[in-house]
């Protein structure tokens, strides 16, 4: 039997924790592996005893230098002590000396966006710039030293070779219908009101907490645009609030409040704050189109999401979304207020595209498993593993 090692210690927010939440327990499933996972304190607490799973908690919620510097002394005795035969690193950064075979995932397409670095420059925001340059040597020099590295989209694979010239290798993410929708329970009364109060509207949703690559600005600037030629109230909800302190990271949310305020829409965005994720169906089912104007992405869990909830898809241009969603979405051009509303009215003026969209998002949502996912994974690790003992 296989003994395998995964740092998850990198997982703090949006598709890092979806992902652990999700391959875990089905490693958990498998009979011919044994998994120790390493997770912070918080993360580690959610999930209870798992055949085939040992968990270690590190010391305590680590930032970025502190949980680096834990990783290049610690993780290396951490490996040892479990025994493993492979180590899968899940957060972009490697182990530079790993004790074994390692398979590096990189799913931060941060790293390779020009769009982003201007747009920051752009904001002023120079403290972030430097951290990303800073943090993208170590994501270059961690695919440098993992022996495989893996992307969760071919679109984004390509990117990394060009930006690493790296060979890398693209395995989708999953996603699972029955566990996304099994929790009953209903959303919080506050949020049923304000679900309530657009009953009439036109319903859109987006799901993130607030980052600039998320490129809010541009869905913001195209509600005055929508409500004007739809001639009927527009809502957007949002899975944020616009401050600073509501979100992860060190973005600064308090411009595009006050755009907002300028664009004078603030009665026709709806800040709904956190949802819990056993209850994000609920939300998707109360809306009408889903839309992201994200100029940058590596894969995108709530696309799959939404195409699993039956909502037609209005979605920034990418290499990315076109290969997640395929046909069950309609693109516009990254920056274009005007573009992304005229696709919106294009889906809510004609129910027989908005059936179609729909109809191949269910369809294309099929296509995405975490089973299949994590048996690539192990399979993967295996041939390291195998290449490794022929070479001893």
């Amino acid at each position: 039997m296989m003994r395998l090692f995964i740092n998850g210690l990198a997982a703090s927010a949006g598709g890092g924790l979806t992902y652990l939440r999700n391959v875990v327990p089905d490693f958990a499933r498998r009979g011919d592996v044994k998994t120790t996972v390493l997770l912070n304190p918080e993360l580690c607490r959610e999930f209870g005893p798992l055949q085939n799973i040992s968990f270690v908690e590190s010391p305590h919620s680590l930032n970025t230098p502190r949980r680096f510097f834990y990783e290049q002394t610690t993780l290396p005795k951490l490996i040892r002590q479990s025994g493993a035969d492979g180590l899968i690193s899940a957060g972009n950064f490697a182990l530079w000396n790993s004790p074994v075979p390692q398979i590096l995932l990189s799913r931060n397409s941060l790293y390779t966006s020009g769009d982003f670095v201007q747009d920051v420059r752009t904001r002023g925001d120079y403290a972030l710039w430097a951290d990303t340059l800073v943090k993208g040597w170590f994501a270059r020099r961690s695919i440098e030293c993992a022996n495989i590295t893996v992307a969760p989209s071919d679109a984004f694979a390509r990117d990394l070779f060009r930006w690493s010239g790296k060979k890398i290798l693209a395995i989708h993410h999953g996603f699972d219908p029955a566990a996304f929708t099994e929790d009953a329970t209903p959303l919080s009364d506050q949020v049923r009101d304000h679900l309530d109060h657009g009953q009439d509207a036109l319903r859109l949703l987006f799901v993130s907490h607030y980052n600039y690559y998320r490129n809010f600005e541009t869905l913001f600037r195209a509600i005055p645009i929508l409500k004007k030629r739809l001639g009927k109230a527009v809502k957007l909800y949002l899975t944020c609030r616009l401050s600073s302190a509501d979100n992860p990271g060190a973005y600064k949310a308090e411009a595009a409040s006050s755009l907002v305020g300028d664009l004078r829409v603030a009665h026709d965005i709806v800040e709904l704050g956190t949802i819990p994720y056993r209850s994000l169906h609920h939300l998707y089912r109360a809306c009408h189109i889903y839309v992201t104007p994200t100029y940058t992405e590596s894969f995108a869990h709530p696309l799959v999401e939404a195409m699993s909830s039956g909502l037609p898809i209005v979605a920034s241009d990418l290499p990315v979304h076109r290969e997640i969603c395929q046909d069950a979405a309609t693109y516009f051009p990254r920056f274009s207020p005007e573009d992304l509303a005229e696709r919106v009215l294009q889906v809510q003026r004609s129910p027989q595209l908005a059936e179609s969209l729909s109809h191949h998002g269910l369809r294309r949502s099929q296509d995405f498993r975490w089973d299949t996912h994590v048996e690539r994974l192990v399979n993967l690790a295996r041939q390291l593993v195998d290449a490794k003992l022929k070479s001893a």
